[in-house]
């Protein structure tokens, strides 16, 4: 039996009975705390699920041996899920997890990290709940009515000309000569990005047999959304590709499969030049702006992989002043 009390603060302490387990709360309003008290309760009743005295690490250790291992992303969220884990939410019992417990854990997370941060983890305990709930682990969703902090506004970095010199002058870029190191093809992997709007991860995956340099396409077969695209390529692109060293049919034109390698050595050259706060990541941006001012919005789509135009709005940053001087 919960009793509730309202305290001087104008807070509601919940007092639980022998039956949940003698617990006290203080919530901010009378129904958080009866939200929590009827969760708890619930757990009272034996047999209400068939993971009844589950812990939530129980559930992010299954959902990643058996969900995740079928995933693209399945290292990173392998990764993400091991360390939800190490937090103390991870030891409640699945079937007193509330909302609440929830909101006290994003007001940890977002002293360490920003919002958006949070909201991808909180994407993957939504599915989380939802696969322990057709594991009939339990029988409520934690996730409804969850205020989720706001996102901060999607990054809107242009790369100037200026930075690119400094970057390829970092990575040894030579244009006259062949790429001999692998800072160099990290370089040519720079500017291929800014000419296609390719991700790094899809870069990694060319070979000779997916680009066809006489027809200037280059075939994406495993993408971020899972849909298979053909991107058209300058004879810029052409230029940068005849650059990489000769590869055998079949094997990588960019020599490595770890998209996280040419991020790594993009860093290390930023860091040996005066440039702040830019990623690899940036170049898709840079490239789809400027592809934005010689394709018609449907075909931008299509060449950047996007399959909802809105979403062409986070990464089109035309400034005000460009524009103007394209109505002279």
């Amino acid at each position: 039996m919960a009793t509730f009390k309202k305290q001087e603060s104008g807070r509601w302490q919940c007092q639980l009975g022998p039956k949940a387990g003698r617990k006290t709360k203080t919530f901010d309003t009378k129904t958080q705390a009866r939200t929590w008290a009827t969760a708890m309760e619930a757990d009272a009743g034996a047999g209400k699920t068939e993971g009844e005295q589950k812990q939530l690490k129980d559930l992010f250790e299954r959902y990643r041996d058996e969900i995740s291992i079928d995933k693209k992303g399945e290292r990173w969220e392998s990764i993400r899920l091991n360390k939800f884990c190490t937090y103390p939410l991870a030891d409640r019992r699945l079937a007193v997890i509330a909302r609440e417990d929830l909101e006290d854990w994003i007001k940890l997370r977002l002293k360490d990290v920003q919002s958006s941060s949070v909201n991808r983890e909180l994407n993957l305990m939504s599915h989380c709940f939802t696969q322990a709930r057709r594991w009939r682990w339990m029988a409520h969703n934690p996730m409804t009515d969850l205020q989720r902090p706001k996102d901060p506004p999607p990054r809107d970095r242009r790369t100037s000309q200026a930075e690119i010199d400094q970057v390829l002058i970092a990575l040894t870029y030579n244009s006259d000569t062949p790429a001999k190191t692998k800072q160099q093809i990290t370089a040519i992997a720079f500017l291929f990005a800014i000419e296609t709007a390719m991700r790094v991860g899809e870069i990694c995956t060319l070979t000779s047999e997916t680009v066809d340099l006489d027809k200037r396409v280059a075939s994406l077969h495993d993408t971020k959304n899972g849909y298979a695209r053909h991107v058209p390529l300058s004879r810029e692109a052409i230029r940068l590709i005849r650059q990489l060293p000769e590869v055998s049919p079949g094997e990588l034109l960019f020599k490595t499969p770890k998209s996280g390698l040419f991020s790594t050595l993009f860093k290390r050259g930023v860091e040996r030049t005066t440039i702040k706060g830019l990623t690899f990541h940036d170049t898709r941006h840079e490239a789809t702006t400027r592809l934005a001012a010689k394709l018609q919005v449907l075909d931008l789509a299509r060449v950047t992989g996007h399959r909802d135009i809105k979403q062409l709005m986070t990464y089109y940053n035309k400034s005000a002043a460009d524009m103007a001087a394209d109505l002279d």
